[in-house]
């Protein structure tokens, strides 16, 4: 084995360990997450360390194989984060017509 290709080795190596920290620290905020947008995008995150993890495997075996798979998880990944953003937009967005509620504890009625 010539000295590029153990570096080579070395690096990718180094690579599938870090992304394996990430994963585990990923699992912990998608656990511990202390909202549900915390979670969501952990969940965005947790997409691109799988294709990072493909595309390690792919230059670690040498062969474009997974690469359309990288890339309709990419596709995937994003129309998800898009899908979720929307939804909490929609959620989060104040309604028309209701006064907004009070921030010191102080119940208002609407209009009957």
């Amino acid at each position: 084995m010539s000295t590029p290709e153990q570096v080579d080795r070395i690096l990718l190596i180094a690579a599938v360990v870090l992304i394996l920290v990430a994963g585990a620290l990923l699992l912990t905020r998608i656990w511990r997450g202390p909202s549900m947008l915390d979670r969501a995008v952990s969940l965005d995150v947790l997409a691109a360390l799988i294709i990072a993890g493909l595309a390690a495997k792919s230059a670690f075996a040498r062969d474009p194989f997974y690469f359309p798979i990288m890339l309709v998880l990419a596709f995937l990944g994003f129309t998800g984060s898009v899908g979720i953003a929307r939804f909490i937009a929609v959620r989060d967005r104040p309604s028309i017509g209701r006064p907004p509620s009070s921030q010191t504890g102080d119940t208002q009625k609407g209009p009957q």
